[in-house]
């Protein structure tokens, strides 16, 4: 009951959320949060072949207030989005691979564009990147197998040198004179770094160690010039620089189990991790299903050029070619198949909790309901 002479105050929302009874979420720029994105998975990671990145981008500026994941970006996948008011859709699989000549309302992928674009929102892939991370999709694999640790099959290297150059080339001389006109033209050549000299002693004569880094284009200018004095060329070696390998990095797990556990339990752990009722299984050649399994090759998705000819007791992927399969079971390597989705979408779960950490929680993330494989068993 109001007091004589009280007046009922009606108070916008924002004032309830400025008390803190409504959660509060900031807005991103969609360069920024791409520009996150980026830093969660380096895009230099992906394969050469893949179309990774930003790949529809409404016109700036362009505000993110809801971040949608899917795995595979269909047309219900889309609506859905729409529906649920998203400004910026993750799909690990990127629905543009191929380039598209035309932007109509002809195919399915020419549609996702103009839906996409119509309601201003922004697509963006990660996909092989999320492969040879650490903390990404292969790694989630690994959990289907129970306690085990794991290297990458094919590990990644570092997007550049550790110096300038790809090339190494040494060469030494004793005549100071002849080296110093050397020297002046080989500083004329561009794309050269690192260029020294040294002392050295060679079958007990002093000598002066030259030592440079040059691109592909300018090694050759550099060998066409030592080859004028026979003895430089002679004396010359020439290493190519290699990147560093990136630790925990790249394509593929190869697992080692703590334990040995028979393969009928692995199935079932393998099930259980991907909440599917049903798998595929090629037994190898002389095994059983009480067979144990010790280590185990696995890939995410299409795993046929990176599992093979690995060494393991058995191979996890979500598809292989049926000649593929036929090698693995002749070599007594026994093959689960899921399926290709259904070794990546699970890992969604795992993103959106990564993400909402990385983002700092300034936006909302939601995964799709209705993305999911196209196959199943009938």
């Amino acid at each position: 009951m109001l007091l004589p002479g009280t007046q009922l105050l009606r108070r916008p929302l924002r004032c309830l959320r400025a008390l803190g009874h409504l959660p509060s979420r900031s807005l991103m720029n969609l360069r920024e949060l791409v520009s996150a994105l980026n830093d969660f998975a380096s895009l230099s990671l992906a394969e050469s072949w893949d179309n990774v990145g930003l790949l529809v981008e409404p016109s700036p500026p362009h505000t993110v207030n809801t971040l949608f994941l899917t795995n595979d970006l269909t047309e219900e996948v889309m609506e859905e989005a729409v529906q649920k008011k998203a400004d910026l859709i993750l799909s690990y699989h990127p629905p543009v691979f191929t380039p598209l000549k035309r932007v109509t309302w002809k195919t399915w992928k020419e549609r996702l564009v103009v839906r996409a674009l119509e309601h201003r929102i922004a697509i963006y892939s990660p996909h092989t990147a999320y492969d040879a991370i650490p903390h990404g999709v292969n790694n989630w694999l690994t959990k289907g197998l129970g306690a085990c640790t794991s290297v990458p099959l094919h590990p990644s290297t570092a997007p550049s040198y550790p110096a300038e150059g790809t090339h190494r080339v040494e060469f030494c001389a004793d005549n100071t004179e002849h080296l110093d006109t050397v020297l002046s033209k080989i500083k004329d050549i561009p794309e050269i770094s690192c260029l020294t000299t040294l002392p050295a002693r060679v079958e007990g004569e002093e000598q002066t160690r030259v030592s440079l880094n040059c691109s592909q284009t300018a090694l050759v200018e550099v060998v066409a010039l030592l080859s004028q004095n026979s003895l430089l060329y002679h004396k010359t070696e020439i290493l190519l620089l290699q990147k560093p390998l990136l630790p925990h990095t790249g394509m593929g797990r190869l697992c080692t189990l703590s334990e040995p556990v028979s393969l009928s339990d692995i199935i079932d752990r393998i099930k259980s991790h991907l909440k599917l009722p049903h798998i595929r299984l090629a037994v190898g050649a002389g095994k059983t299903l009480e067979s144990p399994v010790k280590k185990a090759a696995l890939c995410a998705g299409s795993g046929s050029s990176i599992l093979k000819g690995m060494e393991a007791d058995l191979y996890l992927t979500g598809e292989m070619s049926h000649h593929d399969v036929l090698d693995a079971v002749a070599n007594g390597i026994s093959v689960i198949l899921c399926e290709h989705s259904n070794t990546e979408r699970g890992f969604l779960s795992e993103l959106h909790d990564m993400l909402a950490i990385h983002l700092q929680k300034k936006i909302h993330i939601i995964v799709s309901e209705k993305d999911r494989d196209p196959l199943q068993v009938v």
